[in-house]
């Protein structure tokens, strides 16, 4: 009895020990699901599978990724809302469900603040503006004089939130008018664009930089505050003329909200410390994001600043929801 006790100390000394019905029991004890708003194969998609796999080797649990796209993220969203506040069901998603999606949807089934408590923010990325190379603009600075000659004739497509805000803030601080051209999907829009359907995009690496290095696309910038790794002589947006443009998308992990406070320190220690793993960290590289953890209470603050403005950004916009 008194090895036991000693036992249970140690365990809620390390902050993983749960209380349940019929006395405690050490968390996890048994496998997690990291439930994606996207389908297989997709950035949010690899990154779950590479984190889940770093976690997994750490808990000596198997860590499983569940597939459930549609609605914007919201089908995923809803799932996990609804799920037990236990630590086994676990939402890795993107600003589009936790910031975006509520100035977008006239309704949704969830709410981003209320149903979900934060575990940690995990990466940062950024976007590519490019152009179908025969849009006479070489640079950003002659993309914006050919949109103000021709007002409304520029066409831009967009199959995400984040292609689509980046674009809209593009145009609030340039003073342009550009045609929005929607798609389910940034990987369609770019086959449009490489095909001439479209004119430009403001969209992320992993979709563009292939297509740009291949010559079907002309890249002229990246959303950055600094240059990338990835593309090293592309000056930033606001490098080429327009001070102050930044523009990035994020990874971030939650929970069901009332998970308890321990589990969620637990997850949060787990979600860090693989994101730093050298596998993960190469992963991210790949795709041209960068680090970007904190705690609980830090991605809080985190997210209400991006909802006020991706909300400030939309409504600037005029765009009406859906």
């Amino acid at each position: 009895m008194r090895f036991r006790s000693f036992a249970l100390c140690l365990l809620a000394a390390a902050g993983v020990l749960v209380h349940v019905e019929g006395g405690a029991q050490a968390y996890p004890a048994k496998p997690i699901t990291i439930v994606v708003p996207f389908t297989a194969g997709s950035t949010t998609d690899g990154l779950a599978r590479a984190i889940g796999n770093e976690i997994s080797r750490e808990i000596h649990q198997p860590v499983l990724v569940d597939n459930r796209a549609g609605a914007s993220g919201a089908i995923a969203a809803q799932y996990v809302a609804q799920a037990a506040p236990d630590g086994y069901t676990i939402f890795l998603t993107t600003n589009t469900t936790q910031s975006a999606n509520q100035f977008l949807f006239k309704k949704l089934p969830y709410d981003a603040t209320r149903d979900f408590a934060p575990v940690a923010a995990l990466v940062k990325g950024y976007l590519m503006m490019v152009t179908n190379p025969n849009v006479p603009a070489n640079n950003v600075a002659e993309l914006i004089a050919l949109a103000k000659k021709n007002p409304g004739k520029l066409s831009f497509a967009a199959g995400s939130s984040s292609a689509r805000v980046a674009v809209e803030q593009f145009q609030q601080m340039t003073g342009t008018q550009l045609l929005h051209v929607p798609y389910k999907a940034n990987p369609q829009a770019i086959v449009d664009l490489v095909g001439g359907q479209v004119d430009m995009m403001i969209v992320d690496l992993a979709t563009s930089l292939p297509q740009a290095k291949a010559g079907k696309l002309r890249a002229l910038g990246v959303s950055s505050p600094q240059r990338l790794a990835l593309a090293p002589e592309l000056p930033t947006i606001d490098e080429a003329g327009v001070r102050g443009y930044e523009f990035s998308f994020w990874n971030a992990a939650y929970a069901p909200a009332k998970t308890p406070d321990a589990i969620i320190k637990r997850l949060n220690e787990l979600m860090v410390k693989a994101v730093n793993a050298e596998s993960v960290r190469k992963f991210i590289a790949t795709y041209g994001m960068e680090p970007y953890t904190t705690t609980p209470a830090e991605l809080a603050v985190f997210q209400a600043a991006e909802i006020e403005r991706w909300g400030r950004i939309i409504k600037t916009a005029g765009i009406q929801p859906e």
